[in-house]
């Protein structure tokens, strides 16, 4: 399966999946510029400006007026605010499964500071799952699919701890965000031989080339 890392992280986030499908937009119109016209889908997540980039939104509501955009309950209002007709905003609810013909979406419940979810994709009999801001994972289980993109925001609560700038930023860090030690054990315990992952959202810098492109077949 094909996937692309537009950027992950505090300056913003989004995912291509199979050419097709956006999942979150906290990115500026510009990093879309190659993909958009190809897109048919946005799934969205929750309101933080790296994950809901209201200008880039609105762009994408001009530039593709029928492209659909999925979400939850509380995204509706700002994505009409953002210029998206009704008529494309697909509501949806966690634990349900949604069927668009060449793909099919299950949203997750997630616990952030604001209301949160994640998706289980399934297309071109592949099996992805999308989770990031979130302060657990328990009760969620996925065994053996294909592609994990899952938040490692930090190494452990000793290393954040050592570097935190003081213990605001430490206790919300921890209360909003998997470390890729906790994310790591849960990846064991759900990963199949074939199983491929990448933290998502994680607080160093990185290569690009390191994340830039997947293409796992």
């Amino acid at each position: 399966m094909n996937y692309k890392v537009i950027n992950t992280g505090s300056d913003g986030n989004a995912i291509v999946l199979e050419d097709i499908i956006l999942i979150d937009c906290g990115v500026s119109f510009k990093k879309l510029n190659e993909c958009y016209k190809q897109l048919k889908i946005v799934l969205l997540t929750h309101i933080h400006q790296d994950h809901f980039n209201k200008k880039t939104i609105s762009k994408l509501a001009i530039e593709r007026p029928t492209l659909r955009f999925v979400c939850c309950k509380w995204l509706v209002e700002d994505l009409v605010k953002c210029g998206v007709n009704k008529k494309n905003i697909d509501v949806v609810e966690i634990g349900k499964k949604y069927n668009y013909g060449i793909l099919k979406i299950i949203p997750i419940k997630l616990y952030h500071d604001v209301p949160n979810c994640g998706y289980r994709v399934f297309i071109n009999n592949k099996k992805i799952i999308y989770m990031t801001d979130t302060k657990t994972l328990d009760g969620i289980t996925a065994k053996n699919y294909d592609l994990y993109l899952v938040e490692g925001n930090y190494e452990s609560k000793e290393e954040l701890h050592s570097r935190a700038v003081n213990e605001i930023y430490e206790s919300r860090v921890i209360n909003t965000h998997l470390s890729k030690e906790y994310t790591s054990e849960w990846l064991m315990n759900n990963m199949g031989n074939n199983s491929k992952y990448m933290f998502m959202h994680e607080h160093k810098e990185r290569n690009k080339n390191e994340i830039g492109t997947g293409k796992d077949r």
